[in-house]
């Protein structure tokens, strides 16, 4: 063998060397960079789903709390606000057109407080009130015609036994007729900005052009219980009447809602003051004040089925509502979602 050829030979013999030691340190990084890379990806991976269980334990926090459920009410609109606040806690149809009966003496009374300088002073039921009322069988608080009554016994007659003679005689004695102390009605619903609300007369008698929503009773109620003698009369359960010139001895008014209450066996401690209404047209309703673990609520409900011969599912539905809002607030959880936003 030529000397050239062993050269050759020796050559190659030093290169395999330097191949395989090259080919070993690149499969060496490429095993380093495979494991760095599941390592990165792992790392990734537990981060992501740190991330994921924080979300879902932000969401959980985030959630919505609880609300009223007003879909077991046997009234069809309903509206419950915070009186703190003035926030819509829950209502069902708030702006449904409704027939306010005898809810309207919330604002007969207000726009009365309104009109009145003294309400010690005295006023007289005159003689034209009475026969449309009788023939209309609306309520009475108990005043004969002629009757002369201080504008307190009246104020208070008009809420407490729902007396619709107290209503007239206030609108005439303020306004000079009941129509013009309805102007002034309308016109305050007006400036509170109402939006589905009209009245044609003091009283709440059934009339086509005579309609409201609960969501507008309870504006109504709102502003009417920032008066404090609206407030006293409206948490009051009974109120005498010291004697008049047709009844010597006085007498003695009682709220409608607390009377019904306890002839029904109720018993609700949330329940500070109400106003009842009923016509065959307007059904069962109820405008509230209650108080809750220290909050104050107002609660507006209208077209309960029923009669004043059936039980009183106006104020069942009261007594559901506070019931559901005192286990809600331990501490307040209320939300201001709506349950319905159907209106006509």
């Amino acid at each position: 063998m030529s000397k050239n050829m062993k050269r050759k030979r020796n050559r190659r013999r030093k290169k395999y060397p330097i191949l395989e030691i090259g080919i070993f340190l690149v499969l060496v990084l490429l095993i380093v960079i495979l494991f760095l890379t599941q390592q990165i990806n792992k790392e990734k991976e537990e981060a992501l789903a740190a991330s994921e269980t924080q979300t879902e334990e932000n969401t959980e926090e985030e959630k919505e709390p609880e609300k009223v459920d007003l879909s077991g009410l046997y009234s069809t609109s309903a509206i419950l606000i915070d009186m703190d606040t003035g926030e819509v806690l829950t209502q069902r149809n708030p702006g449904q057109i409704i027939y306010p009966a005898s809810l309207t003496k919330m604002m007969t009374v207000m726009v009365a407080l309104e009109n009145i300088s003294d309400t010690s002073a005295s006023a007289t039921l005159s003689e034209d009130i009475f026969p449309p009322l009788y023939e209309e069988g609306a309520s009475m608080a108990g005043f004969e015609p002629g009757e002369t009554a201080t504008y307190q016994d009246l104020l208070y007659g008009a809420i407490l036994p729902s007396g619709g003679e107290c209503c007239v005689a206030l609108a005439q004695n303020i306004a000079g007729s009941e129509a013009a102390f309805v102007e002034k009605m309308n016109e305050k619903a007006a400036a509170l900005g109402l939006k589905h609300t009209h009245f044609t007369n003091t009283t709440g008698l059934q009339d086509i052009n005579h309609y409201s929503s609960v969501e507008d009773m309870a504006l109504i109620l709102q502003e009417a219980l920032k008066n404090q003698t609206f407030r006293e009369i409206f948490t009051t359960k009974t109120y005498s009447v010291a004697p008049t010139n047709l009844h010597t001895q006085g007498f003695t008014f009682h709220n409608s809602m607390f009377e019904t209450m306890e002839k029904a066996g109720i018993q609700d401690s949330y329940i500070q003051g109400g106003k009842t209404g009923f016509t065959s047209d307007a059904g069962l309703c109820l405008a509230s004040l209650g108080e809750v673990n220290g909050k104050s609520y107002v609660l507006v409900t209208a077209h309960a089925d029923g009669s004043h011969d059936t039980d009183p599912y106006h104020i069942m539905d009261a007594v559901s509502v506070y019931g559901q809002l005192a286990e809600l607030t331990q501490p307040d959880t209320i939300t201001s979602e709506d349950e319905t936003e159907s209106e006509e």
